[in-house]
């Protein structure tokens, strides 16, 4: 489709909705409370929700830029040096209240989550139809990201791994209830990190409390670098643990509770992935840990779960 038809598009469904907010009166927060019943959208998911009808991918422009997300996905070869100056990975052994952890999650540019209908009209699959709709040059840094991010979504899945990747949230909703083993929802819920909109500057911060995430089965979806909010979602049956973890400032300032997820088993990731050197481990080592970025979403499954 042309690009300037698109645009239209986009700006038609952001006029439609200019005067509600994302989690009451759109189609997606209408097909949110249908889909999840009793279960809030995250702060940050209504946040890109909003953005992608605000602020059109289509008329910004696409900057390469790092994305922490993507190097918690098993496949990842991301930098090492680069991954272990975030702190993402830790040992289980660090959830412990009145440790420290030394963390920097900086503000990223977000891409926005764009309207369903929106979606399904801008090409995915295609790095030639994506170059060309975002006017993004061949040969650039931009190009490289969406290609890597095509690859990753075409190359199968690790051993014991379902995965999907997704262009907008009603389809994330839908491919996390189906590796769930439900469609209508019932004692699934979504949560997500909560960090100040400016993120986690570089400096020690302490565990002020552990909880257990609650939970019995687990889908992880992660933010990957493309010019609108694209979503890998992945389930590794049951080896794994999750936590709710509270963390402040060790000489003040911000505050956070991100998600954490602890991996058992690790034997089928790949060899080079960053988390190893991190943690000074191998592939079926000790289990690797990691903290879910801002826009990531967990969907959890609780059997008998109330509301």
């Amino acid at each position: 489709m042309d690009p300037s038809t698109l645009l239209l598009i986009v700006v038609v469904a952001g006029a439609a909705a200019a005067h509600g907010h994302p989690a009451t009166d759109t189609p997606v927060a209408q097909f949110w409370e249908q889909a999840l019943p009793g279960t809030t959208m995250p702060e940050a998911i209504a946040d890109l929700v909003k953005k992608g009808i605000d602020h059109s991918p289509l008329v910004e422009h696409y900057f390469a830029l790092p994305r922490i997300s993507v190097c918690t996905l098993f496949s990842s070869a991301c930098n090492p040096r680069t991954v272990a100056e975030t702190g993402i990975f830790f040992h289980e052994a660090q959830l412990l209240p009145g440790s420290d952890m030394t963390l920097s999650f900086p503000a990223e540019a977000e891409a926005a989550i764009l309207p369903h209908d929106v979606a399904g009209k801008v090409p995915f699959g295609s790095l030639a139809d994506v170059l060309a709709t975002f006017n993004i040059p061949a040969g650039s840094d931009e190009a490289a990201q969406v290609r890597d991010t095509l690859r990753r979504c075409q190359e199968p899945p690790v051993a014991g791994e379902v995965k999907a990747c997704t262009t907008s949230l009603e389809g994330t909703v839908r491919s996390a209830m189906g590796m769930l083993g439900t469609v209508n929802g019932q004692g699934v819920w979504a949560a997500t990190s909560t960090l100040p909109r400016g993120g986690l500057p570089r400096q020690p911060y302490v565990v002020r409390a552990v909880a257990p995430l609650d939970g019995d089965r687990y889908v992880s979806c992660h933010r990957v670098p493309f010019p609108y909010a694209v979503y890998q979602c992945h389930a590794a049956g049951n080896g794994y643990r999750a936590y709710v973890v509270s963390l402040s400032g060790l000489r003040g300032g911000p505050a956070a509770s991100m998600l954490a997820f602890c991996h058992v088993d690790t034997s089928s990731w790949n060899p080079a992935h960053p988390a190893f050197e991190v943690l000074n481990t191998r592939p079926g080592g000790t289990p690797v840990c990691h903290f879910m970025p801002y826009g990531d979403v967990a969907f959890v499954k609780k059997a008998g779960r109330a509301y």
